[in-house]
């Protein structure tokens, strides 16, 4: 059983909705932020990056106190806004190629707990616990848990009807997304809501690990609060059929002292090399992968497909690093290697092939996408995924709905 809440949400002014969303901070270059918060006063990148200026000669918690004081600062000017009654959210996102609906609620830190709230990758402690000190001390959330649930016909159904009723929000973006959300308050809708994910046995997180790890630690160490609002965190519930699962492509500086020669021949004992004369070349299926190196891209076809049941060993980013990036090119730690890094899957490979016709990287790998059912199995059986392995879709506007703590 799924435990799901409506909570009372702290949202912009219907006015400045499209001018206060932003992207993930961590998207934003130093050039796109530094314009942003020059010219748009009402930009949530002000409450993200209130420091920005100055965050070098500023500690952790400091920056994390400017970011609650400045979220004040937006709740006391009513560009946000408490709401008198707690609802769900149906929220809509259009991209250029794909379109998302989902619903926004509050899931339970209990149920992560007791694993009815499923995992597939591991997380960084340090990254958990400084995460959690920024919810401890800026006392909100905007960046939902994107969480999967299984394909329910009847859900479909209501989610389709309510999509005929006026929305609460419908604008664009610059980088030309739709951005569309209808509020959930009535309370027939919520318990019709309510038990269709009580029937679900198991909840799927697609994206956010650290953020449900760091709202369960907060819960954990302020068990006495009696703060009924640190039982839940917010996520973002979608059926694992509209999730987009994008691959991460492998970027290495060196071929760890082999010549090129000696490099390709290597490949040869686990894959058949194949140059491609095209030029942007992609895998079409498991098992398969690309390589681009010297101005050239190669596929390599994997000569004994693995018969395991267990699909970690017969994930395609496990196998690279089993089979290329460990053994032949001597990467340890996908984590802290400072020798490789990732280019996510929705970017163009052109970006992948720039960087290293520049020299800043001497190889370049791209993968077939991971699937659905490679996450549920892992999560399944308690077993996680390389580092960055998937890069999934929707992706959210920070400041559109924000869960006060």
């Amino acid at each position: 059983m799924a435990k799901i809440i409506p909570f009372k949400a702290v949202l912009p002014t219907a006015d400045k909705v499209a001018l206060v969303t932003t992207r993930s901070y961590d998207e934003y270059s130093a050039a796109e932020l530094a314009s942003w918060l020059d010219f748009n006063p009402f930009s949530f990148l002000h409450i993200m990056s209130p420091a920005y200026i100055n965050q070098q000669k500023i500690g952790i918690n400091e920056r994390f106190k400017m970011v609650a004081n400045k979220y004040n600062d937006f709740k006391r000017d009513g560009i946000l806004v408490k709401q008198d009654k707690s609802a769900m959210y149906l929220y809509k996102i259009e991209t250029k190629k794909n379109t998302f609906l989902g619903i926004m609620a509050g899931t339970s830190v209990t149920d992560y707990q007791e694993n009815k709230i499923k995992k597939h990758e591991n997380t960084l402690a340090y990254r958990v616990d400084t995460l959690k000190d920024y919810f401890k001390i800026t006392q909100f959330n905007t960046e939902p848990v994107l969480m999967m649930y299984p394909e329910n016909d009847a859900l479909q159904q209501w989610i389709s009807d309510k999509q005929k009723m006026a929305p609460l929000y419908d604008f664009s973006t610059t980088n030309r997304e739709k951005h569309t959300l209808w509020s959930i308050d009535s309370e027939k809708e919520i318990e019709f809501i309510t038990n269709i994910f009580n029937s679900f046995d198991n909840l799927y997180i697609a994206d956010g690990h650290h953020r449900s790890a760091s709202a369960h630690l907060l819960h954990q160490e302020n068990k006495d609060a009696n703060n009924s609002k640190l039982d839940y965190f917010m996520s973002f519930l979608i059926s694992e059929n509209n999730i987009k699962i994008n691959e991460y492509n492998r970027l290495v500086h060196d071929l760890n002292n082999h010549s090129v020669t000696d490099f390709l021949s290597l490949l040869d004992k686990d894959f058949v090399v194949i140059k491609r004369n095209e030029q942007i070349w992609k895998p079409t299926q498991k098992f398969e992968f690309g390589m681009y190196l010297e101005g050239n891209f190669y596929s390599l076809q994997l000569k004994d497909i693995p018969t395991s049941e267990n699909k970690l060993e017969t994930l395609d980013a496990q196998l690279l690093y089993d089979k290329i990036l460990n053994p032949i090119l001597g990467i340890e730690d996908l984590r802290t290697d400072s020798r490789i890094d990732y280019i996510p899957g929705n970017k163009s490979l052109l970006e992948m092939i720039d960087k290293i016709d520049n020299g800043a990287y001497k190889i370049g790998f791209n993968l077939y996408p991971a699937s659905i059912e490679e996450i549920k199995y892992l999560a399944d059986n308690d077993l996680t995924m390389p580092p960055k392995s998937t890069y999934i879709e929707p992706k959210f506007r920070n400041g559109l709905i924000i869960y006060e703590l």
